[in-house]
């Protein structure tokens, strides 16, 4: 079922490449997301849930529940693009269309992938969709950051694979499907097991946006379009942390789980300081919510790192993360549209130029920083329970530092916008308030789950989460 799917999607995508309008389109882009959701009902109501389709791909629950997020997160992104890109010529117009309907696409064969090859050669099909889209402006600057992100993103997934061999190596090479692994590996050589996930963490690091390749993640926001950097931040780094987390799932019953733990524990400590230091730094907007979503990886990390609860904090976690960041970029998309940059010490007094996108990053710097009503103030706050548990108080104390810095640093930012005096020419022409609305809905909906966790979610990510 899947490969048709897969061959309607393509073609979806190569005729936007060959649109005559505009018109053609949108009606190409929404007969696309047409053709998602019809998938997406016959996953989860027409009785292929938890089934295999076409050997590599299985219809799991962590596959599922993230694919109808990116559903969610590529509907709005292509809505908010027609605006953001009104005034581009038609030529560069359907390529990036085109390039997003490619990168979801890609997107969405990771999270269904039950083959460790065939997630590896997705994700680094996902670079070459994302790198078309970096290029978009045709500038120095995108330029620079295209040829940046193909070559540390294709570095990365080399490493990637080295790890894998080793892994397969560890395995007698007998299997690549993720259940085998998981059986084949338990007496795997230890230094091989312990090398390959070194290995396959470096490497996939720089689609999860966590150290040490977090860079080009930011590098790559902050050159792309802000409603694709919305999908680059959310579907993209989700797609990074599945294939992280199927492959720390790999190596629960063999000998090297515990120091795998305590990796993964230097790793989100590690990205939660980098995060913290850089929100600080940066003068730039789309760096800044970049750096955000570094700082947030890195406390996922830190869950999976701790284990127990933890681990499910850290699934919940990444699913609130999908909603509020890709929110947050669709609001600094209209940010771009008033102000045509986004100069943190230049640009202003947002809260009397539109008082709906004001609000919506009020309520996204509250929610993003896990005060109550965010569903991320659940999250941590079991991450903090467990790390308590495992580790002591001096880690909690270095965390807890860590996160005051960010707070500062985001509020600092936030109300800076807000409310601070405008140097820079307006552009009032271009506001187009629906789309604070429109980007506020997912901001609605993330608060929703902060009061409220309906059941069958938190069974799925149960199920998920049970190693």
């Amino acid at each position: 079922m899947i490969y048709i799917f897969f061959v309607i999607w393509l073609v979806l995508g190569a005729a936007v490449f060959i649109a005559p309008s505009r018109r053609i389109v949108h009606l190409l882009c929404g007969l696309y997301m047409a053709v998602h959701a019809l998938f997406a009902a016959l996953i989860t109501f027409g009785g292929n849930y938890q089934t295999t389709s076409g050997v590599f791909f299985t219809f799991d629950e962590a596959g599922t529940l993230f694919y109808l997020l990116l559903g969610v997160v590529a509907t709005f992104v292509l809505i908010h693009s027609q605006e953001y890109l009104k005034d581009d010529k038609l030529n560069n117009y359907r390529k990036y269309f085109a390039l997003l309907i490619l990168l979801t696409t890609s997107i969405t064969g990771v999270y269904f992938a039950n083959n460790i090859a065939v997630t590896w050669i997705l994700l680094e099909t996902t670079t070459l969709c994302s790198a078309g889209i970096l290029y978009h402006r045709h500038s120095k600057q995108t330029l620079e950051a295209t040829w940046k992100y193909l070559f540390v993103c294709s570095t990365g997934i080399a490493i990637a694979y080295l790890g894998i061999l080793l892994l397969c190596a560890a395995a007698s090479n007998s299997s690549l499907n993720y259940n085998d692994l998981q059986q084949l590996i338990v007496n795997g050589n230890p230094l091989y097991l312990k090398a390959a996930f070194l290995l396959i963490l470096t490497g996939y690091s720089c689609k999860m946006e966590i150290f040490p390749l977090y860079t080009i993640g930011v590098d790559a926001n902050f050159a792309a379009p802000a409603p694709a950097s919305a999908l680059i931040s959310t579907g993209l780094v989700n797609a990074g942390f599945l294939a992280i987390f199927r492959i720390y799932r790999l190596f629960v019953h063999t000998a090297v789980f515990e120091w795998i733990q305590h990796v993964m524990l230097i790793i989100g400590v590690l990205s939660l300081g980098v995060g913290a230091l850089f929100l600080r730094r940066t003068n730039n907007y789309k760096r800044f919510l970049s750096y955000s979503t570094v700082e947030n990886m890195g406390i996922v990390a830190i869950g999976l790192g701790v284990g127990g609860i933890g681990i499910w904090a850290a699934m919940f976690h990444v699913v609130c993360h999908t909603l509020i960041k890709s929110s947050l970029f669709l609001q600094i998309a209209v940010v771009r549209q008033v102000y045509n940059g986004y100069r943190i010490n230049r640009i202003g007094d947002y809260i009397n130029i539109n008082k709906v996108g004001a609000i919506g990053l009020l309520a996204g710097m509250v929610v993003v920083l896990a005060f109550p009503p965010s569903p991320l103030f659940i999250s941590e706050l079991m991450i903090l329970k467990q790390t308590i548990a495992q580790t002591g108080w001096w880690l909690i104390a270095l965390i807890v530092l860590l996160l005051c810095v960010v707070v500062y640093s985001i509020c600092f930012r936030v109300i800076k916008l807000c409310y601070q005096p405008n140097q820079d020419e307006l552009h009032l022409s271009n506001i187009n308030r629906r789309l604070s609305y429109s980007a506020l809905s997912l901001l609605v909906v993330a608060i929703v789950l902060g009061l409220w966790q309906p059941e069958f979610l938190k069974e799925l990510i149960t199920n998920i989460v049970t190693l």
